[in-house]
């Protein structure tokens, strides 16, 4: 069956530049670049996805706590979120959150991501070497990545691919539906493939 998902690496503000990834279901991308969240939008309406991933806290930490439940988890298995309420982060959140409502407004699902963690998870190399980290998101069968890619793209494919690994029914839920879920990638490769 063939299906979309749109990765979306989102900025705290509208001057910066988010990463936008549509990966299909044969793994294949298409990358851009958006500032405002009309432009987010557009590309996201006019891709018509099964599923949107989004690299961004979709809710704060219940109680005036810095961290949730799920920032928690991922601090246990190495990974380490910013909290979502501190400095910059609250405004990032903040859009998060208020375009998750209107995607879920538009019928879209919307679920969270942390591709920093994926990647770590699927052992890819860091993003110091973004070179090594696309030859590595390749080595995982995704198709069509160019190599002058900045770090924001890189991260929207990242978190397509969790994505696509969420509709396959590999992944992980971290964290409560009461505060917040990150989807993580299972710790296998697709397809049994290897990174090096």
């Amino acid at each position: 069956m063939e299906f979309w998902v749109i990765g979306v690496d989102l900025a705290g503000s509208p001057r910066r530049i988010t990463g936008l990834c549509s990966l299909g279901s044969d793994l294949s991308c298409e990358l851009a670049r958006a500032k405002l969240d009309d432009e987010i939008l557009a590309f996201i309406q006019e891709r018509r996805p099964k599923l949107i991933a989004i690299d961004a806290p979709l809710s704060f930490p219940a109680g005036g706590e810095s961290l949730r439940r799920c920032d928690r988890e991922l601090i246990k298995m190495g990974v380490r979120p910013l909290p979502p309420g501190l400095g910059p982060m609250r405004m990032l959140t903040e859009r998060a959150i208020r375009l998750r409502r209107v995607l879920e407004g538009l019928g879209y699902k919307v679920i969270e991501v942390f591709p920093t963690g994926a990647q770590k998870v699927l052992g890819l190399p860091s993003k110091r070497d973004l070179k090594a980290l696309r030859l590595g998101l390749i080595s995982l069968g995704i198709k069509g990545i160019p190599e002058d890619v900045d770090v924001h793209l890189l991260d929207a494919v990242t978190c397509a691919l969790v994505g696509v690994s969420y509709l396959k029914g590999e992944f992980v839920k971290v964290g409560d539906e009461r505060e917040g879920v990150i989807i993580m990638p299972k710790p296998s490769l697709p397809e049994g493939r290897s990174p090096r």
